[in-house]
């Protein structure tokens, strides 16, 4: 994304990089770079209807629970402060700060992406997810709302702009492609959203599976191992990544950068430093000075066998078993 990173560890979005002394923990224990804990786009319509005197604001869900609980977080979590946590992390740190934004319209909070710039923000993530759950709308539809956003986004702003998305697209490699021709500097696969479950004894809708696991890295690290030789933009790989092999097999596959966060919820910020020292000793054992001389040599396009992304490895691997 045109940032000088000094490795490609950077702290993902969460409660772990939502304080100023949160980003000082990730730069101190050798994180790159940080995304901050997301804003919400309700939270951002929010506050310009109080500025302008009015009570509340539509959600795209139409639910109250919703906007509950965004009125709820906005008390403690204020866009004003948001923007200062920006210029005071600035002053106590040298590592790129990205800001982020949960959004799913391209309506009036748009403009606070300027602000986001003017605070001092390096890059800004946009991540994107709208749930094809509306009978009434078709794919393309959908799929013209992030770009909606996006245009509306680099109106504002000339820093990078990332933009985190799903993997609920039935054209993903051809979206991807069209994602990346719109003048965005990077994309980050995949964006990770709540998970319902059922709570049978009390009758209540749940959050599962907050926090990710080392199994679900392959579903990233196939797509970035397809997608990073087509898109023209870089990309950087989230969810799955715990530990130092598996900043390998992304940077192996064409991820420019990974993102971290179920690893630092699980293991604290100093697991950083120990991904960091199992990359380092991985390099000097393959004799690699630079992480340019391995990157991408396992992408889909470099890669001798291609095939292992596609559907003959898993008609392979299950052959016999019936």
């Amino acid at each position: 994304m045109g940032l000088k990173l000094k490795n490609p560890i950077i702290a993902g979005s969460s409660g772990m990089t939502r304080t100023v002394g949160n980003i000082v923990e990730v730069e101190k224990n050798g994180g790159a770079a940080v995304v901050m804990k997301s804003l919400f786009e309700e939270q951002i319509r929010l506050d310009i209807n109080r500025s302008l005197n009015q009570s509340s604001v539509d959600t795209p869900y139409g639910y109250a629970e919703a906007l509950d609980y965004i009125s709820n977080y906005s008390r403690e979590n204020t866009v004003g402060e948001y923007l200062n946590t920006i210029r005071e992390a600035k002053t106590r740190v040298s590592i790129p700060i990205i800001a982020s934004i949960n959004c799913t319209s391209p309506h009036e909070w748009i403009t606070f992406a300027r602000k986001v710039q003017e605070a001092g923000a390096d890059a800004l993530e946009l991540n994107i997810f709208i749930l094809p759950s509306d009978p009434r709308m078709n794919g393309e539809e959908n799929k013209q709302i992030y770009l909606d956003i996006i245009q509306s986004v680099l109106k504002q702003i000339t820093i990078p702009l990332a933009v985190k998305i799903s993997y609920y697209f039935s054209d993903l490699a051809k979206f991807s492609l069209k994602l990346s021709w719109t003048g965005i500097s990077g994309l980050v696969l995949f964006n990770r959203f709540f998970s319902p479950d059922i709570d049978i004894e009390h009758f209540k809708v749940t959050a599962a599976n907050v926090l990710s696991t080392p199994e679900e890295l392959s579903l990233s690290l196939r797509w970035v191992a397809i997608l990073s030789d087509k898109v023209h933009c870089d990309i950087a790989a989230s969810t799955g990544i715990h530990d130092g092999k598996g900043v390998i097999k992304q940077l192996l596959v064409g991820a420019r950068a990974v993102q971290c966060v179920s690893a630092l919820y699980n293991k604290g910020y100093g697991h950083i430093g120990t991904m960091l020292a199992e990359l380092e000793e991985w390099m000097a054992r393959h004799n690699y000075s630079k992480i340019d001389d391995f990157f991408g040599i396992l992408s889909y396009k470099k890669a001798e066998n291609p095939a292992p992304y596609e559907r003959v490895q898993f008609m392979k691997h299950f052959a016999g078993i019936e």
